[in-house]
């Protein structure tokens, strides 16, 4: 992957705008649960020295997998381009998005293999959707915040966004997306070919 997509998930790791945090702490032990278990469970994956560096990479992409609705948040990046799209058009595209952004998270995540995560605090933006901000420190770097957005409202807590000052991968992304499909009379084979020679470079 390129510098630009690097530089993209480490600064971005709120699909969409909501009115004022309000206090849920009862219902987001659920949503902090979620993230304080697993994401730690992720750098202990990363962690596995016992395992070889294939095999790593792919119990942590099946790992992230099962955290993650990725569908739901490939289509939420098309934006008003996602109802013109055949349906064979948008299965491709969100094949090649869960491949490009697995990529990403596994680099991005690899780069804090072992640190340690810690929650600090929850915030539900509307019912069932939570931010959780937690603390990533390890023995020869600087703490870090970075926020997770998790939904509580379908049959398990799942992850939809991450982010590091403020700044969201999914927005982010979407924006890029956007302008790839502008430049392209909205054509999403030619975005789902970007996002395959995005993991290519």
């Amino acid at each position: 992957m390129n510098r630009r997509h690097l530089l993209l998930g480490a600064g971005a790791l709120t699909v969409l705008f909501a009115p004022p945090f309000v206090s849920g702490a009862k219902a987001a032990n659920s949503a902090e649960d979620f993230i304080s278990g697993n994401i730690q469970a992720g750098f202990d994956i990363l962690n596995d020295k016992a395992i070889g560096s294939d095999e790593r990479r792919q119990r942590f992409a099946s790992f992230l997998l099962g955290l993650t609705d990725v569908k739901r948040v490939a289509l939420f990046l098309l934006g008003r381009y996602a109802a013109t799209a055949s349906q064979s058009d948008l299965d491709a595209y969100v094949a090649a998005y869960q491949d490009y952004v697995m990529a990403m998270y596994q680099s991005y995540f690899a780069r804090y293999a072992g640190q340690s995560l810690h929650v600090t605090a929850s915030r539900e933006r509307a019912p069932g959707d939570f931010v959780v901000t937690t603390n990533m420190a390890g023995a020869n770097t600087a703490p870090m915040e970075v926020d997770f957005r998790v939904r509580t409202d379908g049959a398990k807590p799942v992850l939809v966004d991450l982010g590091i000052a403020g700044v969201w991968l999914a927005l982010a992304q979407r924006d890029e997306f956007v302008a790839v499909l502008g430049q392209n009379n909205g054509d999403i084979k030619v975005l789902s070919a970007h996002l395959r020679a995005a993991q290519a470079r």
